[in-house]
């Protein structure tokens, strides 16, 4: 499995979102309280990370998302910002950059947590 390239910078802090798989079913009853279950044994989170990259830098984020996984079709391994856990995400999207002071690219990568 590939692995997010080490020699990008850490993510920066403000731009650092998690959303925790929504797991279950929720059945509205005639009188009482909604019953609740769990849909599956596993389930997909979801991860936003922002970097701010040299040109260099976003030359290999792009050279690693065409080429190491394929335009986002397979996984690979990404240290949890937060808890330093190895994870193993895809991308949910193709990533967005944009330039806002001519020199560096601000990126943002949407990722899906895979169980």
């Amino acid at each position: 499995m590939p692995t997010w390239p080490v020699s990008l910078p850490p993510p920066l802090v403000s731009g650092f979102s998690e959303q925790q798989p929504e797991n279950v079913i929720r059945t509205s009853m005639d009188a009482g309280p909604a019953k609740l279950r769990r849909r599956t044994t596993a389930n997909v989170g979801k991860i936003s990370v922002s970097y701010l990259l040299s040109s260099a830098e976003l030359d290999t984020l792009i050279n690693f998302f065409k080429t190491d996984v394929s335009y986002g079709a397979l996984p690979f391994t990404f240290t949890h910002p937060r808890s330093a856990a190895a994870l193993s995400c895809r991308f949910a999207q193709p990533f967005n950059y944009s330039t806002p002071d001519g020199k560096n690219y601000s990126v943002t990568v949407q990722m899906e947590v895979m169980p």
